[in-house]
């Protein structure tokens, strides 16, 4: 049994996230202490305890002092399954986050999975659906993983509801070098409201455009008023993405009470024209995501982002506990390149 300290770097829920997915994923039984320690509220919240709960249940695993807000808990997993599952957050906790935990399990089991998750599409510090489908998924394409999402229905906080479905096929996750975007392609967008006026998508849009600059002229970015049959309550959200010749990047902010619709649409504007201009191939969120299938995919891997984040690094930390690969990183002017190495490599 690993014991891990949940407070290490960045000490969220990201690492529990993917402590359970890589005990699932390996057969490795696994202590955590000091979960979200520093947080303001301490221990699994909601969307932590579904995400562990999912893992669990797509590995058979025993679980021992799993309980909303503990601060501990064991995780014994068993060999991952396919099949059909439904999970539900139970709040408006974030969708996207324990479908972060589960994937990287789906994608290893056995046989074909459909999973639907319910609680919230699109609520703030966790990837908005659109990100997750036209940014994470694509990458996951290009390794070799065969994942279709759809949203079913979007949700938002405090209410929650929201639902999203996915049909996994396992694969044998393939190596990549992403050392360069290569040529753009198309540049895309959209921006959802939902019970809100339709002025409210269409300025967020507008500041996107602004933002993004020269690489705006050949940009879509469409905008959408959802209504009873597809949003439960009052949200929206913006997502922008490039796809490039060897890739693809992507920027997104969800809908806030409080926050100017053109604050929202302007932060992702900059973020992707940053991206563009830097000459990366991963931007942040996507290459804090993807660090566990590279070092599951077994062979050396490599791209570029423009920064390495706390989550980065705390992943980092936690695959080597787990596999036989080390990472590397070192700054490459505006860029940094990460290596991703197997031990079988190294040896050779």
């Amino acid at each position: 049994m690993i014991d891990i300290d949940g407070a290490h770097g960045e000490g969220g829920g990201q690492l529990v996230r993917t402590a359970v997915a890589l005990a699932a994923v390996t057969g490795t039984p696994i202590r955590l202490f000091n979960v979200r320690a520093g947080r303001e509220k301490p221990g699994l919240a909601p969307q932590h305890l579904a995400a562990v709960r999912a893992v669990g249940e797509l590995c058979g695993a025993r679980t021992e002092g799993l309980a909303l807000h503990a601060s501990s808990f064991a995780f014994a997993p068993g060999a991952p399954r396919g099949g059909a599952f439904r999970f539900e957050v139970g709040t408006a906790g974030s969708v996207t986050l324990v479908l972060q935990a589960a994937l990287p399990v789906l994608v290893a089991a056995p046989v074909a999975s459909r999973v639907t998750v319910v609680g919230g599409t699109d609520v703030r510090q966790a990837p908005p659906a659109d990100y997750l489908i036209e940014v994470l998924l694509p990458h996951l394409a290009r390794m070799g993983a065969r994942v279709a999402a759809r949203v079913l229905r979007r949700g938002y906080f405090p209410r929650g509801g929201g639902e999203i479905a996915l049909d996994v096929t396992p694969a044998r996750l393939r190596a990549v070098a992403l050392d360069a975007p290569g040529a753009l392609v198309e540049l895309r967008g959209s921006a959802h409201v939902a019970h809100l006026p339709a002025h409210v998508a269409e300025r967020m849009r507008a500041a996107a455009l602004q933002a993004l600059g020269p690489a705006a002229a050949s940009a879509r970015i469409a905008t959408s008023v959802l209504g009873d049959a597809d949003a439960i309550a009052q949200g929206g959200a913006i997502v922008a993405w490039a796809r490039t010749a060897a890739s693809v990047l992507g920027a997104g902010r969800v809908a806030e009470r409080g926050e100017r619709a053109e604050a929202l649409g302007d932060a992702v504007g900059r973020a992707l024209a940053a991206d563009l201009a830097s000459g990366v191939a991963l931007d942040r969120h996507a290459a804090d995501q993807l660090l566990v299938y590279l070092a599951l995919a077994g062979g050396p891997s490599a791209f570029t982002t423009r920064e390495l984040s706390d989550h980065a690094r705390t992943a980092m930390w936690l695959i080597e506990r787990f596999l036989p690969v080390r990472f590397g990183h070192a700054q490459d002017g505006e860029r940094v390149r990460v290596t991703i190495t197997p031990a079988a490599s190294r040896a050779a």
